[in-house]
């Protein structure tokens, strides 16, 4: 096949399966035991799959849904329906039955795969309200062994189909591949839903094909790569680096043995190339900072000595930029005895290239893991743009951006309204059944409206201030970016989650999660006990642990002109941790902020009040299913602020 020829993924499966028949495709640890498929072994197992899927009815054109934790047999799946023309529709594997009824409903699901007897047991909770979902195949039969319905049956039993057709027809499979074409669609992948249900984002080949070459052009990926897939397979991001990326460049993809055992998988594994949002790299640090001070005083106060050095010289060396001997051989130390241990402990020893995007990080939490020697860089994308629209070039990896355009990404900001557009090949087809929300998010010339708030600085770097929709202002017309303060305080171990609140309001105030795990290894430390979160949370300790990292950020904003009158006058410590599944965060944890806003009504107008406490009660959601409701009396503090001289004020407004 010719470059021009290599149009859709499975294509680039029958290149693979020739240039790099023997190089490793998929791991996948079970049972504490990493087994390894090559390149030609994978296109055994699809091929099987697809013709199976062919036995069964599946044609061009169906939509398929596949469920479930990473799996190297649902990311097979998806290439085996792609090669028949159908169209993958994976789900976020922890969305409860109702959720999945919607996004099934909505594509016009006739085959799911799934995981296990856990999401067989979802779907047959719905299966009565979807008509058109016809077979139901499941991948692990444990405990599945007395369900007798017709429509479920065994991944091994597809495959078996599968191979018996291959064994009178050897060329059918690839005359169903020969078919497809740049034009057609790849995958639907629903959006987050942050202000109401999912939208069903229609990529082509053409879109993802496009991204894969442009980014493994960008980054120099090849199939040396070792990458752990362990984000939602549901996500835009895992699709691209775990299907799109690894069948261009022929990099391995390996998939934890669940996602409770990802940390310790990552430490066997040593990827060189990883991906995680804000969330993951902050998680890290928070782990990193418990163990610090469970450590004894001399290897904590050696790792504080050394950490400075690192954030002084670490990034410019990682850069390339001059440093002096001196500085040169404190790091030299600093790597024996404190960074290079450190990071094979996270498993990132080998790292060559790391990404966050999703949502904003810290500038702080940023620069930790470049100062250690990490080629992190940030990216700026979008379900819609096939994932790139900015990215870190390297040498040019700034704390405060997210990058410059992508390559074939143009780039401009709305004069009148400061919003972030783009236009690029990896643009969207549509919405699926959607066309006035494809009508207001593109534009007949194929600009994107992202609803982010952002401009350009110097060298042509992007600067994103907020969602469009968030960004507001003080009563005084001061801006208000609620997502730059609620990152400046999850940068303390402590805190996991945040609600800025502001808008049109008098002054700043801020409703805060605590950390479960460090708060709860600091309790044990201090000999401060606790019975639940909801006690550990309310401990006045607690209180004043938080309100001085309030208190801190306050100092720090104050430095900065345009947030300066936007310093936190008010808190309050939440009597739950936001959840999911009780509709406060979507599935990729972004805050619900209008949910949020009705839900916690009480607590907010008791904040700019001026009450010292104040009752609420919240409906929440078990594990089980079930609800149940938790109540309490919350405390509310106020926060040393630093007073902000008239100029500055003035350069604020």
């Amino acid at each position: 096949m010719t470059a021009g020829d290599l149009d859709t993924v499975p294509k680039l499966l029958l290149r693979n399966m020739v240039q790099y028949a023997r190089h490793d495709a998929n791991r996948e640890k079970e049972f504490g035991i990493w087994q390894s498929w090559t390149w030609a072994e994978i296109g055994e197992e699809i091929e099987a799959l697809s013709l199976g899927f062919h036995a069964m009815g599946l044609v061009r054109g169906d939509k398929i849904a596949v469920v479930g934790n990473n799996r190297p047999r649902l990311y097979w799946a998806m290439v085996a329906a792609q090669s028949l023309g159908a169209i993958p529709v994976p789900i976020y594997q922890d969305s409860v039955a109702d959720e999945m009824h919607y996004v099934l409903e909505h594509a016009e699901i006739r085959f799911a795969v799934v995981e296990n007897q856990e999401q067989v047991d979802k779907l047959l909770q719905i299966k009565d309200r979807l008509p058109l979902l016809e077979q139901i195949i499941y991948g692990d039969p444990r405990g599945l062994r007395h369900y007798e319905q017709d429509f479920l049956s065994d991944y091994a039993d597809v495959q078996a189909k599968g191979r018996d057709i291959k064994a009178s027809q050897p060329d059918l499979w690839r005359e169903h591949i020969a078919k497809g074409k740049s034009g057609d669609v790849s995958v639907f992948l629903y959006t987050s839903g942050t202000t109401g249900r999912p939208k069903g984002v229609v990529l082509s080949y053409g879109n993802v094909m496009e991204a894969a070459r442009t980014s493994c052009s960008f980054d120099n990926l090849t199939e040396k790569e070792e990458v752990l897939a362990y984000l939602p397979m549901a996500w835009v991001g895992d699709h691209i680096f775990s299907i799109a990326q690894s069948y261009f460049a022929g990099y391995c993809v390996s998939c934890p043995e669940s996602p409770d055992t990802v940390v310790q998988d990552l430490r066997e594994l040593g990827p060189t190339y990883y991906f995680a949002p804000p969330r993951v790299f902050e998680g890290i640090l928070t782990q990193v900072m418990i163990r610090m001070e469970d450590a004894g005083a001399i290897k904590r106060k050696m790792f504080h000595y050394f950490m400075d050095v690192a954030k002084d010289v670490g990034p410019d060396l990682l850069d390339g930029k001059p440093v002096g001997l001196g500085s040169r051989l404190k790091y030299w130390f600093g790597n024996i005895f404190v960074y290079g241990p450190l990071k094979n402990t996270l498993g990132l020893s080998r790292l060559r290239l790391g990404y966050t995007a999703g949502e904003a990080i810290g500038p702080e939490i940023f620069q930790f893991y470049r100062s250690l020697g990490m080629n992190l860089k940030q990216l700026y994308g979008q379900t819609e743009a096939s994932v790139f629209v900015t990215a870190h070039p390297d040498g040019e990896v700034r704390p405060d951006t997210v990058g410059v355009p992508s390559p074939s990404v143009e780039v401009r900001i709305d004069e009148e309204t400061g919003e972030v557009m783009y236009r690029s090949p990896g643009v969207f087809l549509e919405y699926y059944k959607n066309p006035e929300a494809t009508a207001e998010t593109k534009t007949e010339d194929g600009w994107v409206h992202t609803g982010d708030a952002g401009f350009f600085v110097d060298g042509g770097h992007l600067k994103i201030i907020d969602r469009s929709k968030d960004v507001g202002h003080l009563a005084d017309g001061t801006m208000f970016p609620p997502k730059y303060l609620e990152n400046k305080l999850k940068f303390y171990p402590n805190i996991v989650e945040v609600v800025a609140i502001g808008d049109q309001r008098e002054f700043a105030t801020a409703m805060i999660n605590i950390d479960l795990q460090a708060v709860g290894n600091w309790a044990e430390r201090n000999n401060v006990a606790y019975g639940s979160y909801q006690e550990l949370a309310g401990h006045p300790q607690v209180y004043d642990m938080i309100q001085t990292h309030v208190e801190e950020v306050n100092r720090s904003l104050a430095e900065e002109p345009h947030v300066a009158n936007c310093q936190i006058k008010r808190f309050l410590v939440l009597h739950k941790e936001l959840d999911a599944d009780d509709g406060e965060l979507t599935r990729t944890r972004k805050v619900k902020r209008r949910f949020i806003a009705e839900r916690y009504e009480p607590l907010i107008e008791a904040l700019y009040s001026g009450k010292s406490n104040q009752f609420i009660e919240t409906e929440v959601t078990y594990e089980d299913g079930r609800t149940g409701k938790i109540s309490a009396t919350l405390e509310i503090r106020d926060a040393n602020t630093v007073p902000v001289k008239a100029p500055l004020a003035q350069a604020a407004e």
